[in-house]
């Protein structure tokens, strides 16, 4: 009886031993994890949106965690597809876009907004005392877009208007792409465009709504003339090449995050997210098509 519970405590302590120096092992690989966003706002606001949540994930995986800013959509994905980016918060499209082009990436966690909804909508905003109803009114206007590889910025209004006939680059003067969703609203609200595409979950969240409890702009000077049907909402996404320990630390970091650290949770939706739940690549696959679609147009 002895001799068994010596053996018992014996293959415990080697067990955690072996555990142990697995966790030693990945840390030595990865002393730094390096976490990106796209970048819906600019530079300054996703630093301040992500920076405390950043420190959050330090303090959970357990090595530090550096928050990249970038300049673009395309960045996002060339990091991951170098191993320099190590997680990334997506837009649906362009994470679909990695995975097209051969990024070895997986989604683990989806955003979740109130009422346990798990999509938004592309909208298109002219300014309230402005003339237009319709697509047909911007004939010869110039257009906002966000970015090529913006889901609700560019490949939803892109296929939208196909479905009404429109080919942007001429039956608008101008195509404009403003690189951020906040840059969208703002050449609206100066007037270098007259209508601009945009994200919006509701009447409460939306990147105008954000924009508006900062004092950027008021909510009254815009109008909303086109709302699409819904979109998957975005995920999280971690190199396929990291150790499946070090992955299981991210997915619970992100799963237990409102919990865990409400405040730095909160600062990502200015609190009008529910907490995030796990996704898989097939949640994705009708954003491929799309844009596969909005590929076949450019062709035209």
């Amino acid at each position: 009886m002895l001799n068994n519970r010596r053996a018992l405590l014996a293959l415990a302590a080697s067990s955690l031993f072996a555990v142990s120096a697995q966790a030693q092992d990945w840390k030595a690989k990865y002393p730094e994890l390096v976490f990106a966003s796209i970048p819906a706002e600019n530079a300054a606001q996703v630093t301040e949106r992500f920076g405390d949540f950043a420190a959050y994930l330090s303090r959970e995986i357990g090595v530090p965690v550096k928050l990249r800013v970038v300049g673009d959509y395309a960045a996002v994905i060339e990091g991951q597809r170098a191993g320099q980016i190590h997680m990334a918060y997506y837009g649906p499209a362009s994470y679909a876009r990695a995975r097209m082009i051969g990024v070895k990436i997986t989604p683990f966690a989806i955003e979740v907004s109130k009422g346990g909804v798990k999509g938004y909508h592309s909208v298109f905003y002219v300014k309230a005392d402005s003339p237009y109803k319709s697509f047909a009114d911007l004939k010869g206007k110039n257009l906002g877009l966000v970015d090529p590889n913006s889901t609700s910025g560019n490949n939803v209004p892109r296929f939208v208007m196909n479905e009404m006939k429109i080919r942007p680059e001429t039956h608008f003067g101008k195509v404009v792409y403003t690189g951020s969703h906040v840059n969208a609203v703002m050449a609206l609200n100066q007037g270098t465009v007259d209508v601009a595409a945009n994200w919006w979950n509701n009447e409460t969240d939306s990147e105008l709504q954000r924009m508006v409890d900062k004092g950027m702009v008021k909510k009254d000077d815009f109008r909303i003339i086109f709302k699409s049907d819904q979109i998957v909402n975005s995920p999280m996404a971690y190199l396929d090449s990291l150790p499946p320990e070090l992955k299981k630390l991210i997915e619970q970091a992100f799963l237990n995050a409102a919990v865990k650290d409400k405040a730095a949770f909160d600062k990502l939706s200015d609190g009008k997210m529910e907490p995030f739940q796990p996704v898989t690549h097939e949640a994705y696959l009708p954003i491929v098509e799309l844009n596969k679609f909005v590929d076949s147009l450019r062709k035209k």
